[in-house]
């Protein structure tokens, strides 16, 4: 089994479609909708980001970093038995809008 990590085509044109506790349930990326499969298990965890190359820092007066909060997530595109992908987003509580970091195939 080999598996390629590829660079995502289109990060700010990502939307992300999600159930009430905030799990990614579809996501549309570069005009197609992939379905996240219901028999995998989601991967989610917290995450900080302030390096000085990033622009981001901390809020004034916060002693903890930046919390980004990341999923990785089992795909297929759309209602097909098309391959599983695996994506892994991450969002920044600042913003409301998802990046897609990467894509993976096996």
């Amino acid at each position: 089994m080999t598996t390629t990590a590829e660079a995502p085509a289109q990060t700010h044109h990502l939307q992300v479609r999600t159930d009430p506790a905030g799990k990614p349930l579809a996501i549309r990326h570069d005009g197609q909708i992939w379905l996240v499969d219901p028999s995998t298990e989601a991967q989610h965890w917290f995450g900080g980001d302030v390096s000085p190359d990033s622009g981001r820092t901390a809020p004034a007066g916060s002693g903890d970093p930046v919390s980004i909060e990341y999923w990785r997530i089992q795909v297929r595109l759309g209602a097909s038995d098309s391959a599983l992908q695996t994506f892994e987003l991450r969002r920044d509580p600042r913003a409301e809008q998802w990046m897609l970091e990467s894509i993976t195939s096996s």
